[in-house]
Formats: structure tokens, C-alpha cells, sequence
């Protein structure tokens, strides 16, 4: 038997009766933010999701079993923008794929998915040259000198040989193939768009698949696989989704999750990357070799960091998802962005979350003068109006960049918040 379980991301907790077995199991795939006995009823247990959207199946030994299904609080056509703007900026758009008929993030995704495949592979499956490296009863190519000194002891055939061969068996092909064998071992994709996956494998027949455990092959873009570029995106979006088939104590689970603190994350920095290109300089998101200390002990690494023509670092910021409390936003945010500015000499920070009471608060430090700004992004908004938001948040940072921070600044330390 398997128990289904609705939960809301960052939604209150839930008391949902299940079997011990299920609920210790469920515990140990810390998948949910919150997960235990309920002390005020026996037999139940309290459930709470966090920041992990999608949904899994987990069984357990002798048949019992438990789906969770976490709905995003974001549309699920946004959170589908944010995935692809970020993966691509100028190929990902809204409506690119019609989701009027998929209410769940699992099969809206898996149809998104297949559709960008399907779009992909219309002109036919591209072909490219790949390095083929195998045992010859002819000689073809090169032969490997020292693999046939090696195995074959100086006999000359077979022979050891490397070629390049001309295939539709390349790395783009093979990312396709596994996207869509990885959408069809997941439970909770409708029917429909199953088969229309079916079709696209039969497509992709004479692909190599990935086996379990294999890296998925790497791939550039070019001008001939422009046409690829939504769908391996997406593929590797898919390949990356967090899911553990194997847990302790023979327990077995598949799903696919998403972890709303990245998506978010890596949506602010690639927007804001964007916003500023036109005005030179250059971008780095999670920032490297950057010390709070002289002695360079303590590595910092904000999310953002925008560098001038001199190579000078003049705007960091750093992006949260997290909910607004009561009396503001959490101080320690803004100890880290501290840490940020002084680390880098610079007079201002950003923080930019994804809801919050105010489009924009800034606090001055004392004794310091450094202005930590608090952002506030809303993401329920249209796609336009949303790049438009992240267009004006980049126009405001690199203004106060270039002169003494202006507009509404407080003065009170972190407790006033």
C-alpha cells in the first residue's frame, strides 16, 4: 500500500497518519524540512516541506510506500521560466509550452520537456564526429602503438586503432536519450506525455544510453546545434534533479525534486548578469578567491559580483529565498553581506529576496558607513515585468556604484530590522 501525501512548499506542518515503517523511512530521506512522530497523536507524524518542490515515491521493505507531492507556492509556469532563463537567457521564454493542461510540477515539466525534444529532433537527429577508439581486424585511422604493444604483444591483428567516425551517436543525441529513459522511470508522469516520450526513445533507438552511475557526456554550443539548445538544457536539468534510488536499511526511492533555493539563486545572478552587460565591465557568479582575513583563512563566496573595466569588484550581491519574518529579515544576512563589503572595500551590499513587506529597505552601518540594501522581488509577476524589476534592481546597483548611495537609508544598527 502507498500512502499519498499533498504538501505546500514552506507550508505550515501537516499531521498525516502513516505506518512506523513509512514514517521512519520518510525521515531518513530527508526530503522534508520537518519529519517526525506527532507527540500530541499517536500513529500520526508530522510533516512540514521546505524548500524541495516536486514529488517521490519512497517504498520500504514488505510493500508499504509513501508519494510526496510538494507544490511550488510560485506558478508552475514561472518556476519553468526561471529553470530555463537561467540554463539559457535568450532561448527559454513563457509559453514556449502551453501547461494549461497539467495543474502538478512533475508532469508539467516532463511535458515541457518532451515538447523541447520533439522541437529539437523535427529536422532529424544531428550528427557529428566522434572519437571512436576499439580493437580492428582491419587497420582504420591511427593505429594506438602503444595499446597494441600492450595487449596484443606484437602481434598485428586485431589491431588497436582510434578514429573519428561520423554519427548521430554524439554527446547532444546521448543527453536527449537520457533525459527522456531518466522521465520514464519517473512515477507521476501522465500517460499522455509517456507516450509521447515513448516516441521520442524510438527516435533515439540507436543512441547509446547512459548506464546507472555514468556521467552525463558533456556538450558546447555551436552554431549547428543551435537548434538543441532548449531541450539539452533542459535534459540537463532533468539529469540534475536531486533523487536517490538507494537510502539506508534497503529502503528505495525515485522522484524527481527541485531545491527552490537554487533555482532562485541561480535566476538573480544570470538576470543580473544580463541587465549589466550592456554596460561592460564583467560578471562572476559564486565568486572564487575572495578572503574576509589578510591571511586569506577565511574564503568568502557571494552569489554575485560585478567587476569594472579595471577589474576593480564595484557591486556584490547575494540572493535568498526565504520568507520575510515579522520584524524584518534575518540579521544574519545582513553580518554576511557586511562581510562582503568589507572584504572588498566596497560602500554598498545587496541582499535580494524573493518576498518581503517592502520593494526595498537600506540600513548604514555605524562606525562604518557601509549601506547593506534589502531587495525585494516578486515572483508572481509576468516574465516581462519581472526582467523588467531585475532590469531597474541593476540600474539602481550600478548607480550607487558610481556616487553616494541615495534614497531611503536607516540608521539604527542590525536589531532594527
Amino acid at each position: 500500500m502507498t500512502f499519498d501525501v499533498p504538501l505546500v512548499e514552506h507550508g505550515p506542518a501537516r499531521s498525516v497518519r502513516l505506518p512506523d515503517a513509512v514514517g521512519r523511512a520518510l525521515a531518513a530521506s530527508r526530503i522534508l524540512e520537518e519529519a517526525g512522530p506527532d507527540p500530541y497523536d499517536p500513529g500520526a507524524w508530522r510533516l512540514r516541506a521546505g524548500s524541495r518542490v516536486g514529488a517521490v515515491t519512497l517504498a520500504v521493505p514488505g510493500g508499504e510506500g509513501v508519494t510526496v507531492r510538494i507544490t511550488p507556492k510560485v506558478p508552475i509556469a514561472r518556476l519553468l521560466f526561471l529553470l530555463g532563463y537561467s540554463s539559457d537567457p535568450r532561448g527559454w521564454r513563457d509559453g514556449a509550452v502551453d501547461l494549461a493542461a497539467h495543474d502538478d510540477l512533475l508532469p508539467a515539466f516532463a511535458h515541457a520537456v518532451e515538447r523541447q525534444i520533439d522541437r529539437a529532433l523535427r529536422q532529424g537527429l544531428l550528427q557529428g564526429y566522434r572519437t571512436v577508439e576499439e580493437s580492428s581486424p582491419v587497420v582504420r585511422g591511427r593505429l594506438r602503438e602503444s595499446e597494441q604493444i600492450r595487449r596484443r604483444f606484437g602481434m598485428p591483428v586485431p589491431a588497436e586503432v582510434t578514429y573519428d567516425e561520423f554519427t548521430t551517436d554524439i554527446a547532444e543525441n546521448r543527453l536527449l536519450r537520457a533525459a527522456v529513459d531518466r522521465l520514464l522511470r519517473l512515477p507521476g508522469v501522465p500517460r499522455t506525455v509517456r507516450t509521447r516520450l515513448m516516441h521520442q526513445r524510438s527516435r533515439l533507438v540507436d543512441i547509446t544510453p547512459l548506464t546507472r552511475g555514468q556521467t552525463p557526456p558533456g556538450w558546447h554550443p555551436t552554431r549547428l546545434n543551435t537548434r538543441y539548445h532548449p531541450a539539452l538544457h533542459l535534459s540537463e536539468t532533468v539529469l540534475r534533479g536531486w533523487s536517490a534510488e538507494h537510502l539506508p536499511g534497503q529502503l528505495r526511492m525515485n522522484g524527481f525534486l527541485f531545491d527552490m533555493n537554487g533555482i532562485y539563486e541561480d535566476f538573480i545572478c544570470t538576470a543580473l548578469r544580463e541587465a549589466m552587460r550592456p554596460y561592460g565591465g564583467r560578471s562572476v557568479l559564486q565568486a572564487r578567491n575572495i578572503h574576509m582575513d589578510e591571511g586569506d583563512a577565511i574564503r568568502l563566496r557571494p552569489d554575485f559580483v560585478w567587476y569594472g573595466e579595471s577589474g576593480t569588484p564595484l557591486i556584490v550581491a547575494d540572493a535568498k529565498y526565504k520568507a520575510r519574518r515579522k520584524r524584518g529579515f534575518p540579521n544574519e544576512d545582513l553580518y554576511q553581506m557586511l562581510a562582503y563589503c568589507t572584504a572588498m572595500g566596497l560602500p554598498e551590499g545587496h541582499l535580494v529576496y524573493a518576498k518581503g513587506n517592502a520593494p526595498h529597505i537600506s540600513h548604514r552601518v555605524r562606525h562604518a558607513g557601509t549601506v547593506l540594501h534589502q531587495h525585494a522581488i516578486d515572483l508572481e509577476q509576468q516574465p516581462a515585468g519581472l526582467l523588467a524589476e531585475i532590469d531597474a534592481l541593476a540600474r539602481r546597483m550600478l548607480h550607487g556604484s558610481a556616487m553616494s548611495p541615495q534614497g531611503s537609508v536607516s540608521s539604527g544598527s542590525f536589531s532594527d530590522t
